[in-house]
């Protein structure tokens, strides 16, 4: 790589970087454009921009409360993710007793499988075994956010696992030694060194959650219903609504695109932290 022509990586890596961020162009064409054009010569240029769209998105009450689920579905479940799976995986790592790796190992069996197989007995849990009188967790927000932990939580342990195994056991003997207990340890001498790996854990359980369509489609119905359920909506009998599907993805894709340019170093630190010990 490095006796290739400087031109050749570039030329390599502008096509790259073309192939990836023609679809997200293409949906935002799609999404400015009316019913009428949509289905005539395609035109990759962009001439009359056409907002109606966005507008009827925008005041759509429906999206509107999808959107808001949304963000309290996935922010809570990211919380909730990195807060147990922060202290499942410092149990994990710095106690000793036998078959720790084995418990590893099974909290990502989970995550083996399709979705599609936990659909059935999620439902079961949420209607029968989660059961007050007649509150059940179905199509409730509560319900949405520890479904998305079953998935959710044993990536966050897994993630976590390299930033606190890069971090010194003795730094934890030198605190128990000036006096401290095991919780000043936890949250004055280790949480501020995995801050890094905590954010990257934080970000990508919240985009998995934002993302999710196929548990929300099939455990909510309207009171949880996520804005990505929302798409399906739009696919009616009589057509499809592309250019409100195609402003709905935008709506979906710009948390993501923001949440991801304002942390980027911080993915960049806790992904490479730990990776190297000393």
């Amino acid at each position: 790589m490095k006796k290739t022509n400087p031109w050749i990586l570039t030329l390599f890596w502008v096509g790259i970087s073309f192939l990836t961020l023609f679809p997200i162009y293409w949906l935002f064409v799609i999404s400015v454009k009316p019913a009428v054009e949509l289905f005539s010569t395609p035109e990759v240029l962009l001439r009359d921009i056409y907002w109606q769209n966005y507008i009827d998105v925008l005041n759509d009450r429906t999206l509107r409360e999808y959107m808001v689920n949304s963000l309290i579905i996935s922010s809570c479940n990211a919380v909730l993710c990195t807060v147990l799976g922060f202290l499942a995986c410092y149990a994990l790592t710095r106690f000793e007793f036998g078959g720790r790796e084995s418990i590893f190992f099974w909290t990502i069996t989970n995550r083996m499988a399709p979705p599609a197989v936990f659909l059935l007995p999620l439902f079961l849990l949420l209607t029968q075994v989660y059961r007050i009188g007649d509150f059940t967790l179905l199509d409730t927000r509560l319900g949405m956010v520890l479904v998305y932990c079953t998935f959710n939580l044993p990536f966050a342990i897994w993630t976590l696992r390299p930033t606190l195994d890069g971090i010194p056991r003795e730094l934890d003997e030198a605190a128990f030694v000036d006096g401290a207990n095991t919780w000043k340890v936890l949250t004055e001498v280790v949480f501020p060194l995995c801050r890094p790996g905590l954010a990257v854990t934080l970000i990508l359980t919240w985009v998995f959650a934002w993302n999710e369509y196929l548990l929300a489609a099939t455990l909510t119905n309207f009171s949880a219903r996520t804005l990505t359920t929302g798409l399906s909506e739009y696919v009616t009998t009589t057509g499809t609504a592309w250019g409100t599907m195609a402003t709905i993805s935008v709506f979906t894709l710009i948390p993501a695109l923001l949440v991801f340019g304002l942390v980027q170093k911080h993915i960049v630190t806790g992904l490479t932290f730990g990776a190297v010990k000393g």
